[in-house]
């Protein structure tokens, strides 16, 4: 009776095992993976949208249909980019992945409290290597720091009637996603009196 009982104990175990390590594991040996289904359709750190949800035709599975969405595919060894979506009358969103689809950051129009939702992304050597300045707090500059290289920035903007699609459509081309240009901003020394 006692070995009967512990030859199931070590099968539950053991299954539980497998299941959980065929759990972890698939997402690094999956070959169709979001980031290889969006490479062909969309630009490197650039602006792409998708078309609308539809059932047949529909790049990604589950896309809602109330949402317009576009991607930034992104590479940081060329330097950090610099992300800018405008914010849509009903709700925006934009959330951050590694090139393994391990979500890291996720930002709204409503914790953004503006009107643009703008924020840099880089590494963090990259982030390392910035020059101290204390007169750019963290109100004024959001970073975000990429655990990765590679990845991908989803871009939502809600549609709350279907007459308002092209709207949230036109929020979203309105977007860039570019590397960054211009060095970043230093403080002017203080000027002695006269």
């Amino acid at each position: 009776m006692i070995r009967l009982l512990f030859t199931i104990v070590a099968g539950i175990v053991l299954g539980l095992v497998v299941h959980l390590v065929s759990v972890l594991a698939l997402p690094r040996i999956a070959t169709q993976d979001a980031y290889s289904r969006l490479t062909p359709m969309t630009k490197l750190n650039g602006v792409t949208q998708l078309p609308l949800a539809d059932p047949n035709t529909s790049p990604m599975p589950f896309m809602d249909p109330a949402f317009a969405l576009a991607i930034c595919r992104y590479d940081l060894t060329g330097g950090p980019l610099k992300l800018t979506v405008p914010v849509s009358q009903a709700y925006t969103s934009v959330s951050f992945y590694t090139r393994n689809e391990i979500a890291y950051y996720a930002i709204n129009d409503r914790s953004a409290g503006r009107k643009v939702i703008e924020l840099d992304l880089m590494t963090e050597a990259q982030h390392n290597e910035l020059p101290e300045d204390e007169e750019i707090t963290a109100a004024d500059r959001l970073i975000i720091d990429s655990p990765s290289t590679t990845g991908l920035i989803v871009m939502k903007a809600l549609a709350p009637e279907p007459g308002l699609m092209q709207q949230a459509q036109a929020t979203l081309s309105a977007a860039t996603c570019a590397p960054q240009t211009e060095p970043p901003a230093k403080a002017e020394a203080p000027r002695g009196r006269r």
